[in-house]
């Protein structure tokens, strides 16, 4: 198999032994990795050429992008995995048309910095932007900080190039808005998480930038007054909203605790902390007045100063440069620090934007029910009703654990919600698809599993229970 592998990409690009260390474990610590080697392929028909090998022999495939996903998705035994860090073209940026065509293997951040030269933006953004590839948020269709203006993953893509079970290269590069021929294949492949396909190119679409940001951080009453300052502030700047993050006490304080430059984000300590940003593309919003102040800011904290006096905001400290708007940011992208904990049990669940008050809530008294002692641990990306809904457990019984994951379960779907919002099934999920997706649909994804990989070797074990 190295022989036949080397052969494809050069015995340099086939890696084994203390060469796939940094392959062996995700950058949690929790999911491992036993490949017979790690490939590193250069182009599509290598990658083609290493799936028909797989297909042949009936040799799992696993792709690995980042590594920073945190669901297990790369995880596995006696696979050979595909390294997609060699293909890390930006072929084109196209200002007229706001398309960029990259290679799977692109760093999120790579793909920002070319948009920006050309005044553009590739809107998806989140904490391991610096690490993470465009073929990995892809395969999970990760969501991030942006998703109330802007979408997933999927909303952000027009096509795409992948390489099927068979080796296959099906050419989805479309750079149509449009497009109603047949099935939608790109949206089959898209969130997938590899089990149907490699995905090896992609046609971006970007946004205008916004000539101007209002980055503020908000103090509310509830979650409840907070999702009302997020609808005013959409109907006052028509539907500018960038994002509107959820940070409560616990999590501001923990943040404090383990990073020495952090700082509380007011003078006195609120429990509903908000950051919110706005974007306008509008020029004349943007260009300062006479004062020096800029309009859009302007109007940004007029809004802020309202509802202060209504009582729906109990305090607010706006940004006035860009310093004090990157502090905002990275006390939001620090919340990697709440997964660091030996008893996690980890959540990432989504229910209607008006319910989140009303799980919250009923989760802080089950949870003390099933496992005395234990700590929630939250952020959400409230604007789209995402919650990262972690548990710092005191219980190590499988089944006290076990039984808080259900009680999230319970309580989402009962508010019409979904188990997974953004980090996708990989593994960690599998149980919670057996239990709570509709098995009709399991059954649907499994048909399409079969006829696309009947032999079962694209990351096999992953997103479809047993």
């Amino acid at each position: 198999m190295i022989e036949k592998l080397s052969a494809i990409v050069g015995a340099e690009n086939v890696l084994t032994g203390n060469d796939i260390s940094r392959w062996h474990e995700d950058w949690m610590g929790q999911y491992f990795s036993e490949p017979i080697a790690v490939v590193r392929p250069a182009s599509t028909k290598e990658v083609s050429e290493i799936v028909k090998l797989g297909n042949a022999t009936k040799t799992p495939i696993v792709p690995v992008s980042g590594n920073t996903g945190l669901a297990g998705g790369a995880s596995g035994k006696g696979h050979i995995m595909v390294s997609m860090e060699r293909m890390n073209k930006i072929h084109e940026v196209r200002k007229a048309s706001r398309v960029a065509i990259v290679d799977a293997g692109v760093v999120i951040s790579d793909i920002h910095a070319a948009a920006d030269a050309e005044g553009l933006v590739f809107p998806l953004t989140f904490g391991a932007r610096g690490t993470a590839l465009i073929g990995g948020s892809m395969s999970t269709n990760a969501g991030g900080s942006n998703v109330v203006r802007y979408g997933n993953t999927r909303d952000l893509i027009l096509g795409l190039e992948v390489v099927l079970p068979t080796g296959e290269i099906a050419d989805l590069m479309s750079e149509l808005r449009k497009d109603n021929s047949g099935y939608n294949l790109k949206h089959l492949i898209v969130g997938a998480e590899g089990t149907l396909g490699l995905i090896t190119k992609a046609v971006l679409k970007l946004s205008p930038k916004p000539l101007a940001y209002a980055t503020a951080m908000v103090a509310a009453p509830s979650i409840a007054d907070s999702l009302a300052l997020l609808n005013r502030l959409q109907d006052a700047t028509g539907g500018a909203v960038e994002a509107f993050e959820y940070m409560p006490r616990a999590y501001v304080e923990h943040h404090m605790k383990v990073d020495s430059n952090a700082r509380e984000p007011f003078d006195a300590p609120y429990d509903v902390n908000i950051m919110v940003e706005v974007g306008t593309t509008i020029a004349s919003e943007a260009e300062p007045d006479a004062s020096g102040q800029i309009p859009f800011v302007t109007k940004f904290e007029e809004i802020l100063a309202g509802l202060f006096e209504s009582g729906a905001v109990l305090d607010a400290v706006v940004a006035q440069n860009e310093g004090q708007r990157k502090a905002m940011w990275e006390r939001r992208e620090a919340a990697g620090v709440i997964i660091n904990h030996p008893l996690l049990i980890n959540h990432d669940i989504a229910v209607p934007l008006e319910k989140v008050a009303t799980f919250l809530d009923a989760m802080a008294v089950r949870l003390q029910t099933i496992d005395p002692g234990a700590q929630e641990m939250i952020v959400a990306h409230l604007g789209d009703g995402n919650v990262h809904y972690a548990v710092w457990g005191k219980s190590q019984d499988p089944d006290v654990r076990d039984a808080v994951t259900e009680a999230v379960e319970d309580e989402t779907l009962k508010l019409g919600g979904s188990f997974s919002a953004e980090h996708g099934i990989g593994v960690s999920k599998l149980r919670s698809m057996k239990r709570r997706k509709d098995p009709v649909a399991i059954a649907a994804m499994k048909a399409i599993k079969a006829a696309l990989d009947p032999n079962n070797i694209m990351n096999p074990g992953k997103v479809l229970p047993d």
